[in-house]
């Protein structure tokens, strides 16, 4: 069994609420940070556990820390990202929903780090059973004197919120939520300057997510050497998988990273195999926004070696044959799912999510939906397979936030790895489209679109 540093008390009955979690153990890294801790001394324990986020793109967390410009006289925050809105990705929304008072506990400590009087919780306006169990969690930290004014006589105080969000899938970019907390639509600052040095109401501001914040609690707890001991190089602790697609045993799993993928597929202790006895075909390794890889390269890297849950060895092979580990959304896909399809599906989420700021992006997006479209309704050309990886060439790079890339790399990879699907497509449209929607004769196209210069 592999060590569990988040979700180790998860079964136990009532460890939603403060008085069973507290018999548990918890809150005991705030008491050790507010007496015996100072804030930089935190922030040095952080840098030793080599914490990465976990909201995607693996970024040391307490060099992100550092980062924090402390003017005199200014006031600084830290927000919260429980914006999950990856498809794919849904291990935040469970850590908040049966152990809520983890991430109070790690929003305290990161807080009293950073030396925020203020901090806030942004959480998807889809998720108000979480909303609400957090607003009831605050309030018992609160009855309990662990958060508001002088908190366990350490003269420190602080007030926490919860903020809902819009259902805006950008307000996962921090300037875009930092944006919308601001009461203003959430559209994605061009940076510099970054939050560090002028976020949340021009003040200095660090957003973490979720999982990344309740880290720091089995961190302090246990000190930064000890976190770093588990784990895999620079790759160091546990990492929550949102284990879906075919799999045998979907769910959210704590795995330690260095894990080979093989094992997390097919053990028993995890994911069971792919369902029904079919074979593997390919994995989204980290949410939606990362490449598709076959069987063959998820199992092993370019090297023959056998590929490993860490960001290293998911990125091995770069975007060739490459992935990453990203939010953690693990999506397999069994030997008869359609990979046009599954890309159409990709394709068609990131042009509604687009917020339409950088033209690659509002119009590249809507240029891949509709030519995947065609293809996978039985109206594709050659020339159309071509025209999608040109398009998301001149997306990749060019747009004010991630949220172009993310929609380009899942067409370029699955074009690249799967171009003989894409082509029975074009050449048996009769059969996909009865293939893959149970119908004898072509479906409608959308409207004709002229061809681009």
């Amino acid at each position: 069994m592999g060590r569990k540093l988040l979700l180790e008390h998860i079964n136990v009955p009532g460890i939603n609420t403060f008085d069973v979690y507290r018999q548990q153990g918890g809150y005991r890294a705030v008491e050790k940070a507010l007496k015996t801790l100072s804030p930089e001394a935190i922030v040095e324990e952080v840098k030793k556990s080599g914490l990465r986020g976990r909201g995607g793109a693996g970024f040391p967390t307490g060099m992100k820390w550092s980062f924090l410009a402390k003017p005199e006289g200014k006031a600084r925050y830290l927000v919260c990202n429980a914006d999950e809105s990856e498809p794919g990705t849904f291990k935040d929304r469970y850590l908040m929903t049966y152990i809520p008072h983890l991430l109070i506990e790690g929003m305290i400590v990161s807080s009293f780090a950073l030396g925020a009087a203020v901090s806030y919780i942004y959480v998807r306006g889809e998720m108000m059973p979480q909303i609400r169990i957090l607003e009831r969690a605050i309030a018992e930290a609160k009855n309990a004197g662990f958060l508001g004014k002088n908190i366990l006589g350490s003269g420190y105080d602080l007030e926490l919120y919860v903020q809902p969000g819009g259902g805006a899938y950008i307000c996962g970019e921090e300037t875009a939520l930092i944006e919308s907390l601001e009461g203003k639509r959430g559209n994605p600052r061009i940076k510099p300057p970054f939050p560090a040095i002028s976020g949340l109401y021009g003040c200095p501001t660090v957003v973490n997510n979720v999982e990344s914040i309740a880290a720091v609690v089995p961190i302090i707890n246990d000190g930064g050497e000890e976190y770093a001991k588990v784990g895999i190089g620079r790759s160091t602790g546990t990492k929550l998988i949102s284990a879906g697609g075919n799999l045998a045993k979907p769910g959210v799993y704590e795995i330690e990273l260095g894990l080979p993928v093989e094992e997390f597929i097919y053990s028993e202790e995890y994911c069971g195999g792919i369902a029904n006895g079919k074979r593997l075909k390919a994995v989204v390794a980290g949410g939606s926004s990362v490449p598709v890889l076959p069987a063959n390269l998820i199992l092993k890297t370019v090297n023959g070696e056998k590929r490993l849950m860490s960001y290293e060895s998911l990125a091995d092979g770069g975007f060739v044959s490459g992935s990453m580990m990203g939010s953690g959304g693990f999506i397999a896909f069994d030997e008869d799912q359609c990979m046009v399809r599954n890309t159409w599906n990709f394709s068609r989420f990131y042009h509604h999510e687009s917020c339409g700021q950088c033209s690659p992006c509002r119009e590249g997006t809507g240029w891949m939906e509709k030519v995947l479209h065609r293809i996978e309704y039985g109206h594709g050309k050659y020339s159309d397979i071509d025209l999608l990886v040109d398009v998301s060439r001149k997306i990749e790079g060019n747009t004010i936030c991630p949220l172009g890339d993310a929609a380009a790399w899942p067409v370029a990879s699955a074009i690249r790895h799967f171009r003989d699907e894409f082509e029975w497509h074009i050449t048996h449209p009769a059969e996909a489209v009865k293939r893959n929607f149970g119908l004898a004769h072509y479906a409608d196209p959308l409207p004709p679109v002229a061809e681009p210069a």
